[in-house]
């Protein structure tokens, strides 16, 4: 206990150091002036802070000790005579005070992140030995905590000294575990553990793909049902493409997919839906196949007859009516006034679908299919003509029919 208090005051010391380093990088003159109170406070936080033991520090040490002699001798260059001598040994220290600067945050984040890889891998360790679900609920805003600020962590990008911290922590399997131990872990927990592994894939999809692919991660995150694991699915999916696509396909995400497009929580359906479209542009045969099989044609011209639907294809014969209208009274240049109306459609449509999410989803769904890369264009053909042939099946009307296929052969053409 008195370690992990010793930790966190330690944790608070650097932040505060690491915020003065960052200074000191932006404006190295000016933070070593004494008239400055505020700077002086900031070097004066980094010169003091070689009281502390902790061997992980000792490159810090060093910095600091350097940069202490860069500051003395650049104070004593202001005194000497000889203005040139003097502007130059100032403009070599102040790079130099930078660079130290840079070495001193790049020291402090690498024992920031040691530290929070650590006790975060460590507490996921013990649920996994442990079996008490009252003492989750307890820890449960302590973990969800940590999850969060290690995700947060992951999103500033690519760093090898993180990478080797995240591979030394194995704590990939951490993640994947509290994804599939369903019993205990809190759904919140759950949930959190699914955005920071999925962060994890992203911050190197060469390291830890293979990981997801054979592991139980896809499995875990189809059972859960949540608006979580489908946006972490479809950020997998754009990430691994087909063969994550695959996976799914072969442990029966793809019905479940479907079956989610039936949901009355509005926000979950949508995200359902952009997760089919996502399914179909990088989707091999065997996912097509599978999807089609499992009624979703049937499904989306229901959805398009909805409230939530419509037709993008009537918004652009008004669209194009109203920029009639404007060519007669519009001096533009020819090349400007096209890429004006062009932007307009696009504003309109964006502001249709956010309103109406299932507008046009048919042709949505078919355009995925033919500019997609999971198909051969073959297989593309023979999709869209099996397509047109369930649209005309689903619809109650021969006009529902009509324009639903006017539809996918306009809006699915190059």
């Amino acid at each position: 206990m008195e370690d992990e208090e010793e930790t966190q005051q330690i944790l608070k010391v650097l932040e505060a150091l690491k915020q003065a380093s960052q200074q000191l990088q932006s404006n190295p003159e000016s933070d070593t002036s004494e008239s400055d109170s505020s700077s002086s406070s900031a070097i004066k936080a980094l010169l003091e802070f070689d009281t502390y033991s902790d061997p992980n520090l000792l490159n810090l040490s060093h910095h600091l000790s350097d940069l202490k002699t860069l500051i003395s001798s650049l104070h004593k260059s202001k005194h000497k005579h000889g203005r040139i001598k003097s502007f130059l040994t100032r403009r070599v220290k102040t790079h130099e005070i930078t660079k130290v600067a840079e070495s001193i945050e790049s020291e402090i984040q690498a024992w920031i992140d040691r530290e929070s890889i650590t006790n975060l891998t460590n507490q996921l360790q013990q649920i996994r030995l442990q079996s008490n679900s009252s003492q989750y609920e307890e820890e449960e805003d302590e973990i969800v905590e940590k999850l969060t600020i290690f995700h947060d962590r992951l999103c500033q990008g690519f760093n090898i000294n993180l990478q080797d911290l995240l591979l030394k922590s194995k704590i990939f399997s951490e993640l994947e575990f509290l994804l599939c131990c369903n019993c205990n872990v809190p759904q919140k927990v759950r949930e959190k553990a699914g955005y920071a592994l999925k962060e994890v894939v992203l911050f190197n999809k060469d390291v830890f793909v293979g990981q997801v692919l054979i592991g139980q991660t896809i499995k875990a995150l189809i059972s859960m049902d949540s608006l979580c694991s489908l946006e972490v699915l479809s950020s997998l999916i754009k990430a691994i493409r087909s063969p994550l696509v695959d996976a799914i396909e072969s442990v029966g995400g793809i019905s479940k997919a479907i079956s989610y497009l039936n949901s009355d929580d509005l926000p979950f359906k949508v995200t359902a839906m952009d997760f089919v479209l996502e399914i179909g542009y990088f989707g091999r045969k065997e996912a097509v196949e599978a999807m089609l099989n499992c009624g979703l044609i049937n499904k989306l011209v229901e959805l398009q007859r909805s409230d939530l639907g419509g037709d993008l294809i009537d918004l652009g014969k008004v669209h194009e009516d109203s920029e009639e209208e404007i060519d007669e009274d519009e001096h533009e240049e020819k090349g400007k006034t096209k890429k004006k109306k062009k932007k307009k459609r696009g504003n309109r449509e964006k502001r249709f679908l956010e309103k109406h999410p299932f507008a046009s989803c048919v042709a949505r769904f078919t355009v995925q299919l033919e500019v997609g890369e999971g198909l051969r264009q073959r297989e593309k053909r023979g999709f869209k003509q099996e397509i047109l042939k369930k649209i005309r099946e689903a619809c109650n009307t021969d006009a529902e029919a009509a324009t639903i296929v006017a539809e996918v052969l306009w809006g699915s053409s190059p």
